[in-house]
């Protein structure tokens, strides 16, 4: 087992012993330094369900991020990770490789080429925009990556109601064309689930920002979650991209697919 599971099972039996499941980053900090894990910053930044110690799946604990460096095991394991769906169709992408395609492996990247070939404005908004001669003000803005802060406040299902205070909110890449904003979460290899929260934390950010008006111009329309991952079989590079809504924008657990595609890299010769 690795040391961050180590840690994270360390941790548990310590909140345990306490009989309050609540814990802070320093005591993260305090056990990291005792079982050896040089970066404590890593330990409860748990994007797939295989970072969890198997021992807490079995009993359907997982940990939930409450702000201010703040973070709870809750029986919820159930409700917090959401396995992929299989995808829907395929798509041969013809594209002609620029200087600084691919050429790094970070999950920034495959978002950027996905973005620069048109990949996302086609997924999300159903068409190639580069290519209908569309005016300026009508083709997709785009928005890089950043992190935030802000409280938030939702249901995990009839379980509980989370109330997070000053959570760091972090955001991949984040498109918008006609009052739809689509943000994006990105991965390399080949999970098998992932961590709602990382979609939707965003997506409530924006629609509490949308339902409070405070946008400086216009409003909202439709926010959606895009899960991005990105794999290579036989030499082949792909993109597989799922979208997500929720049905009810206060629950996590409401979590609705809209759309999922895989998009084969399909390389032209240069002109």
């Amino acid at each position: 087992m690795s040391k961050k599971k180590d840690v994270i099972l360390a941790i548990y039996e310590h909140c345990k012993k306490k009989n309050s499941y609540v814990f802070h980053n320093d005591i993260v900090k305090e056990f990291s330094k005792k079982i050896g894990l040089g970066n404590p910053f890593d330990v409860t930044k748990l994007d797939t369900s295989s970072k969890i110690p198997q021992e807490l799946v079995e009993k359907n604990i997982c940990i939930v991020h409450l702000g201010s460096g703040n973070h709870q095991f809750i029986n919820a394991f159930d409700k917090v990770f959401h396995k992929f769906e299989p995808i829907e169709k395929t798509i041969d992408w013809n594209y002609q490789r620029s200087i600084l395609n691919l050429s790094n492996s970070s999950e920034s990247n495959i978002l950027s080429v996905a973005n620069n070939q048109r990949i996302l404005h086609q997924f999300v908004f159903g068409e190639d925009t580069e290519f209908n001669n569309v005016e300026i003000i009508k083709r997709p803005k785009t928005y890089f990556p950043h992190r935030t802060k802000a409280d938030l406040t939702y249901k995990l299902g009839d379980l509980a109601t989370l109330n997070l205070k000053n959570i760091q909110i972090e955001i991949d890449l984040t498109i918008e064309l006609k009052g739809k904003v689509a943000i994006f979460e990105s991965k390399n290899g080949n999970p098998k689930d992932f961590s709602i929260c990382q979609i939707y934390h965003p997506f409530l950010f924006y629609h509490n920002l949308n339902t409070s008006n405070q946008l400086v111009k216009g409003k909202i329309s439709e926010i959606i979650g895009v899960y991005a991952v990105k794999s290579i079989k036989n030499g082949v590079v792909s993109i597989k991209l799922w979208s997500y809504t929720f049905n009810d924008p206060f629950d996590i657990t409401s979590i609705k697919l809209l759309n999922s595609a895989r998009y084969n890299l399909v390389e032209k010769p240069n002109d």
